[in-house]
């Protein structure tokens, strides 16, 4: 293995690498402590926090890639137990999620064995890109039929960014010193150019046919690069003592692979009592009293669960021991 830039990090990262033989690029996701934290802070049920879990890796995994300050949000809404999903990035590595179900759904599928397609059931996924400023928001949309997060997100690629795609995400609670801990994980690699830009299925196509045929060489170091992604075992993605760097090199050795500069993301939220005033200022006063509770203007935060307490005549925020 090759390496650019060396990282001591191996939790909550994201390790862009490339694959020196062929024209594939990747990323490796792995989340730690961001992962725990933003799963306990809410009572989800285990299916429901691998679900999040695996929203958050894969936004993770696509929020390096903005090449400005910008927020990349997935979100999903369905008819299935999980209604809704939502996991955020914003530059430069700020990561923050939720999710909304339906106990008695949940719990109807208590032995089902098909998995996340059926947390979701049919809906839609969306991402949106916002620069934020003046800049023009980019929202891409996709239909969920039943299909997993990473399913989903391979027809995303298909349908908005023609760019060969393809990924794999692990989320599971494991054994540390201190008890069990939720941890996630996630790999995704994408077909390059020979020049280093990507090189999207119609382009391809194109060359192919000017060529009098398919690019076997390509195609052929593509598909290997699929298939071995593909022998990404879960306990893998999770494993706090194998580092990316070794994963990779498991991997994709034959051919070589070259790590470049790893990206550290940690949980952030935009909650603030200032935020929760303003957020209770929009509310005409009778909605405002019959929000009172125990004499108190409660506002939580769906993404942190923090929770900010006003005084229902002034709004002036009132300390809870």
């Amino acid at each position: 293995m090759t390496e650019s830039v060396s990282s001591e990090l191996s939790d909550d990262l994201v390790l862009p690498f490339q694959i020196e033989t062929t024209g594939v690029r990747g990323r490796v996701a792995r989340l730690g402590p961001l992962v725990e934290d933003i799963l306990t802070r809410h009572a989800y049920p285990d299916p429901v926090a691998r679900l999040l879990g695996e929203a958050l890796a894969l936004v993770a995994l696509l929020g390096v890639s903005l090449k400005f300050n910008g927020t990349l949000v997935l979100q999903t809404q369905c008819d299935g137990p999980v209604s809704l999903l939502v996991a955020s990035f914003t530059s430069p590595g700020g990561i923050r999620g939720f999710a909304q179900f339906d106990e008695a759904a949940l719990k109807a599928l208590e032995d089902d064995a098909q998995g996340a397609g059926r947390l979701l059931g049919n809906g839609h996924l969306a991402l949106t890109i916002d620069p934020g400023g003046e800049m023009d928001r980019y929202q891409g949309i996709v239909a969920l039929k039943g299909q997993s997060l990473a399913d989903a997100a391979h027809e995303y690629f298909r349908q908005s960014e023609q760019i060969a795609t393809a990924i794999k995400l692990s989320v599971g609670s494991v054994a540390t010193s201190d008890g069990q801990a939720w941890r996630a994980g996630g790999i995704m690699i994408q077909h390059l150019a020979v020049e280093g830009g990507i090189i999207d299925e119609r382009e391809r196509a194109a060359r192919a046919e000017a060529e009098g045929g398919v690019n076997t060489d390509a195609e052929e170091a593509w598909g290997r690069a699929v298939a071995l992604l593909q022998t990404t075992e879960d306990h893998e993605l999770l494993d706090p003592t194998l580092t990316p760097q070794e994963l990779l090199y498991r991997l994709f050795h034959e051919d070589g692979v070259r790590v470049f500069e790893a990206h550290p993301v940690a949980r952030v939220c935009r909650c603030s009592v200032s935020r929760s005033r303003g957020i209770l200022k929009s509310f005409p006063a009778e909605e405002k009293s019959d929000m009172i509770e125990e004499g108190l203007l409660r506002v939580r935060c769906e993404f942190c669960n923090s929770e900010y307490c006003f005084d229902p005549d002034t709004l002036e925020p009132v300390a809870q021991d």
